[in-house]
């Protein structure tokens, strides 16, 4: 079922678990599907040696990518109009991400209905790893 302006608030909100113990194997996967062979994401010597970094660390585009599949099992398909987001800090193997959604404003354009969305995605301390606005277009 589709949102709708007249069952929303603002100040209503959503939350998923969008990725529960990421894997070094999601991680080689993102990379093949995306093209992006960045050593930080699939080398543990380079990222360690090279970059000073303890371990490999997701794609940020991964993570805005499972954030905003969030987004469109809230909103539903098709109806996303805006995504934007700030990458806050490295998501590592095993990280379990959950990604909360609030209404921060509902309001009728012409014919058309939209909700404005904040957006948060938390590690598993509580980190946010990810803020962001989404914009959806809405039933009436």
């Amino acid at each position: 079922m589709a949102l709708s302006a007249s069952n929303l608030s603002v100040g209503d909100s959503h939350e998923e678990v969008i990725v529960d113990d990421l894997t070094r194997t999601q991680l080689v996967m993102y990379a093949g599907a995306s093209g992006d062979y960045n050593p930080l994401h699939t080398d543990e010597i380079y990222t360690r040696e090279v970059a000073g970094y303890p371990t490999v660390f997701a794609h940020g585009m991964l993570t805005m990518g499972l954030t905003g599949k969030m987004l469109t099992n809230y909103v539903g398909d098709g109806r996303l109009k805006k995504f934007g987001v700030r990458f806050t800090n490295q998501v590592w193997p095993g990280d379990t991400l959950t990604t909360k959604t609030t209404v921060k404003e509902i309001q009728k354009i012409q014919e058309s209905w939209l909700v404005n969305l904040d957006i948060q995605t938390q590690n598993q301390t509580g980190k946010t790893v990810i803020s962001g606005y989404a914009t959806a277009r809405i039933d009436p």
